[in-house]
């Protein structure tokens, strides 16, 4: 089979032919046609996620989508069946085996790639949303980079649950995207001072936020929370340089600008800061099925739209990470095999 492998820590991404993985009983063998391309893939290639240390070599990689090859009959997976899945790495290969739960029947309509790029960040929306802020109908959410992969997912949900949405993106180009996604309002952070727009769209404040920059925007965001308000952190984008030069001074000076809040200070004002990675909760079974049973139901019932996706063929993975790291896509992107 091919994968797009990381050598260790730092290393360039290199398409190698590797054997097929070793299914253990009961799992299912997935042909995987597409796979999607995630932030923190980046982050597994420079060495700074927790979870892939001590695993390299490895094949980044969270979702991805194919066809059955084998599973057990139990499972329900008949061979030739279209899915999708999650996993911890391993995404970024012609083959993948995994538990049948990991495994979802693709919805009617949505290709391979629009599979890929689905539960990542639909996951993480839903977890964000329901279990970490549990935003109520009626409140006020404001969620950045909301044309990218999660935060569109964050924009459509978000109008699920019945509430307001804004939206902020890093340029005009994006606008239409977070429109058409949902979002009741966009502020474009080139065009101005983001929080003068934003207290002018929420006067009294936001019920919650939802930031994966993980820098400059968290405390002036925590500032403009409503009482009872939660700010939400599921990202360190912000963190990292868009550019090469000095990367690693970059890096240790945007660690350093990172804000800390005092139990003091959030127990004072009534505000919340809670943080979450939802890679971390692929292993809990129920909690996914739940999320994945909604979320299919409500692409069924036509109230999530696909996401926009650009696709690059598995050998252009680098070229894919380098777009990704510009901070100039929209939607998400994915590896074809």
């Amino acid at each position: 089979m091919r994968m797009v492998q990381i050598s260790k820590p730092g290393a360039p991404l290199r398409l190698i032919d590797s054997p097929r993985p070793g299914a253990t009983a009961g799992q299912v063998r997935i042909q995987v046609q597409a796979a999607g391309i995630n932030f923190a893939d980046l982050m597994v290639r420079r060495g700074y996620y927790a979870a892939a240390k001590g695993l390299y070599p490895l094949a980044p990689g969270f979702e991805f989508a194919g066809r059955v090859l084998q599973a057990p009959a139990e499972s329900g997976l008949a061979e030739g069946r279209e899915v999708f899945g999650i996993t911890r790495f391993g995404g970024y290969a012609s083959e993948i085996c995994v538990e049948p739960w990991q495994v979802f029947p693709r919805p009617a309509g949505w290709s391979a790639e629009d599979c890929a790029g689905l539960p990542a960040v639909f996951l993480t929306a839903w977890h964000g949303l329901f279990r970490t802020a549990k935003v109520e109908a009626g409140e006020t959410l404001l969620v950045h980079s909301a044309a990218g992969g999660a935060g569109g997912a964050f924009v459509q949900l978000g109008k699920i649950a019945g509430c307001r949405v804004i939206g902020v993106v890093g340029s005009p180009e994006k606008i239409a995207a977070a429109r058409n996604l949902g979002a009741d309002a966009v502020v474009d952070r080139s065009a101005g001072p983001l929080w003068e727009r934003a207290d002018g769209l929420a006067p009294e404040g936001f019920d919650a936020i939802f930031d994966s920059g993980g820098v400059g925007t968290l405390r002036p965001g925590f500032s403009r929370l409503k009482p009872g308000g939660r700010l939400a952190v599921y990202g360190f984008a912000e963190i990292f340089p868009r550019r090469g030069g000095l990367w690693l001074l970059s890096l240790a000076y945007n660690r350093l600008r990172v804000p800390s809040f005092s139990p003091f200070e959030m127990t004072g004002t009534n505000r919340t800061v809670s943080g979450f990675n939802v890679v971390h909760l692929f292993h809990e079974r129920e909690r996914v099925q739940r999320a994945m049973g909604e979320i299919l139901g409500w692409i069924a019932e036509g109230r999530i739209k696909k996401p926009s996706v650009r696709s690059f063929p598995a050998e252009r993975a680098a070229e894919a990470h380098a777009l990704l790291a510009s901070g100039t896509t929209v939607g998400k992107l994915v590896l074809t095999f």
